[in-house]
């Protein structure tokens, strides 16, 4: 996996990004790439699929967000956190994982990168309890949707956003929210270079 490689499919999916954030998101693959020989952070390895399944996917819902304070849920590798704050620079994002090692690597992607729009939190969701509460709440692969909305509540600030990642059309979760939320979209996700159905649930909290 080559350096100009990437960089070359990165411009290709990506022709208007800056410069610098394609080397960021450059080095933030090689970087996982490098990490995940020993602490397995992934199964996607091949250069082309990881460009495809974590940058570009990752950014598919950038235009979902809302707000100045994020927070990415069950980050994992920091997916989709870390390509969103890359493009992203004027929001802040809260990395939030409680595995140790996915910590660690990212605490040093943050270094490396020179990310400094990102905080690592290593704690579990439900014992999480942050000073300033988020705009907007996101996760990839982190629980079915009613457990996403419900555990993550005392994160988000009254209007904000939830955003969940997900495959196919998840019409049995939509069907079990709890009361609490109320769906405001489902959008279908166009990844370029993947064959792959991908949606974004968007929904908020009730004010009763």
């Amino acid at each position: 996996m080559s350096a100009r490689f990437i960089q070359e499919l990165l411009r290709e999916y990506l022709p208007d990004l800056p410069n610098k954030q394609v080397y960021m998101l450059n080095n933030y693959l090689f970087l996982l790439k490098k990490w995940n020989k020993v602490y397995n952070l992934t199964s996607i390895t091949t250069a082309k699929a990881m460009v495809i399944r974590h940058v570009l996917d990752s950014l598919s819902i950038s235009e979902y967000l809302q707000g100045k304070r994020v927070i990415d849920v069950g980050t994992g590798a920091g997916l989709p956190g870390i390509p969103l704050a890359i493009c992203n620079p004027d929001i802040h994002f809260v990395l939030l994982d409680s595995n140790g090692k996915k910590e660690r690597f990212l605490q040093q992607a943050k270094i490396e990168l020179r990310l400094r729009n990102i905080e690592i939190v290593g704690e579990r969701v439900e014992d999480y309890q942050p000073s300033n509460l988020f705009d907007s709440v996101i996760s990839r692969a982190f629980a079915s949707l009613n457990e996403f909305l419900t555990m993550t509540k005392h994160l988000a600030c009254g209007n904000a956003v939830y955003i969940a990642m997900k495959g196919v059309y998840p019409l049995t979760e939509l069907d079990s929210i709890s009361k609490d939320f109320y769906l405001d979209k489902v959008e279908k996700l166009l990844v370029p270079g993947l064959n792959a159905d991908r949606h974004a649930i968007c929904a908020k909290m009730r004010r009763f």
